[in-house]
């Protein structure tokens, strides 16, 4: 049992349910959510850890809802193509795959069918999602723990929100040389056997789910993680030398194009990150890519964690707080309702076409985000209505909308989220970071990105 006390000292789990470990139980349950992936998943290593030391099988538990928040039909096709791949993947570690779509099948009722010895989950940032949990952990009979698999160092580890790039970095990096380490992707030891009714992630599965199907599906990105790694090497031999030099033009060609995949946890972060660090390509490329996804994104996966308005206008700095109420009454020069945003009927030809590029592929590169969301508060009447919408159109269309990225980006371009006052004060805007459609086209060819959106515009007419 040298295994399970070392877990007791292990960073990553957080125990939301402790007590004795259930000796007589049959098998560990692994209840799969934000970590849709076989391999490189902490959380499922750990479940493997716990039940190799225990001498039990292993079973992965994931449940399809059709309630998710904002999740469409777009959403949900992505991540059944990831879906398809894990029974054959699990399989291969021994590992069971059981799939449930039926609100009343959930993870207690599993739990009741199998009799764990204990349950291990991944964690996941979000409200609805932290909700869940803190519930299910009170109706449970075993412990239940849940590892931060979404991440390279644990957003519990950093213990407090932090306000800007600069005083999360050095807590970090400090603690990259403990996390910077590959998964084990251990096998389980005694496979899983155990016969309970489950769905086969098939193609028309999700003609059987009664779900939003107002957005439609997609071919500019297919999901899982074969998808996620075939990408992942195409970006690490053809895109990320030159990275730092070509990160702000907004195409495919200069973006890794995984932001998709981390989103539905098809492929992870530590992974990426040890990939590309053990490339030979330039060491300001892989500098600048790194920060982005290490840095970055757990900085914002931190503000979701310990800010509960991180999707409202209640997210913004007191500076920016103070600075947008003053300019409230400000005239706009132009007003655009939701629904004329959501057509891109705008009489800004750049942002309609980052509007369309969302709406038609899913995706929107990350510098033209900015843009896009600054314009909606300069056009809608007042930045609460305007970070509102942003979320719903970001949340809607985006593949990777519900997301902490999304959210710190939004509140960012609002409303000063990990920024600093700008000077001088401007109407609307306030102290604000401003850009201009003149500004943001001077990073790169802006009528050639319009043109090539307008014939893939025209190209799904």
């Amino acid at each position: 049992m040298a295994d399970l006390e070392q877990l007791g000292f292990d960073p990553r789990v957080f125990r939301r349910r402790s007590g004795a470990l259930n000796l007589n139980g049959t098998c560990v349950v692994y209840w799969m959510q934000r970590a849709q992936r076989a391999t490189d998943n902490a959380a499922l290593d750990i479940a493997i850890r716990m039940g190799n030391a225990l001498g039990k099988p292993v079973v992965t538990f994931f449940q399809l809802s059709a309630r998710a928040y904002h999740a469409n039909l777009r959403h949900y096709q992505f991540m059944l193509s990831g879906l398809r791949e894990l029974p054959g993947a699990l399989e291969k570690r021994n590992i069971g795959f059981v799939l449930r779509a039926d609100p009343e099948e959930n993870i207690l009722r599993f739990c009741a069918e199998v009799d764990p010895c204990l349950v291990i989950g991944d964690e996941n940032p979000l409200r609805s999602a932290e909700r869940a949990k803190s519930r299910i952990a009170a109706e449970l009979r075993v412990p239940f723990w849940t590892v931060d698999a979404d991440v390279v160092v644990p957003t519990r580890l950093l213990g407090k929100e932090h306000y800007a790039a600069r005083t999360i970095r050095p807590k970090i990096h400090a603690l990259l040389p403990k996390f910077l380490q590959p998964s084990p992707n251990r096998v389980a030891k005694v496979k899983w056997r155990g016969r309970v009714a489950t769905l086969i992630p098939t193609v028309n599965l999700l003609d059987q789910i009664p779900l939003d199907r107002s957005v439609g599906p997609i071919s500019a990105f297919t999901g899982g993680a074969a998808a996620a790694r075939k990408i992942l090497g195409r970006f690490l031999r053809d895109r990320l030398a030159g990275y730092a030099a070509r990160r702000n033009q907004p195409d495919l060609e200069g973006t890794s194009q995984l932001s998709p995949y981390l989103h539905f946890g098809q492929i992870d972060s530590l992974s990426v990150a040890l990939a590309v660090k053990n490339t030979d390509a330039p060491a300001a490329d892989k500098k600048a890519f790194l920060e982005e996804l290490i840095v970055r994104r757990e900085l914002a996966v931190n503000f979701v964690r310990y800010n509960s308005s991180y999707g409202r206008f209640d997210a913004c700095e007191p500076w920016a707080d103070r600075s947008l109420r003053l300019h409230l009454g400000d005239p706009r020069k132009q007003i655009y309702n939701e629904k004329q945003l959501e057509h891109a009927e705008t009489h800004d030809p750049l942002w309609n076409a980052a509007q369309k590029q969302m709406v038609l592929t899913g995706w929107m590169h990350g510098y033209l985000r900015m843009y896009w969301a600054k314009k909606i508060l300069e056009w809608t009447p007042s930045p609460t209505e305007a970070f509102d919408i942003a979320v719903r159109l970001n949340d809607r269309y985006e593949l990777d909308g519900r997301d902490p990225n999304g959210y710190a980006g939004i509140a960012w371009a609002i409303v000063g989220k990990h920024d600093r006052a700008w000077g001088p004060e401007r109407p609307v805007y306030g102290k604000i970071r401003y850009m201009s459609r003149e500004s943001t086209s001077r990073k790169f060819d802006a009528k050639a990105y319009i043109t090539r959106i307008a014939a893939l515009e025209k190209g799904r007419a």
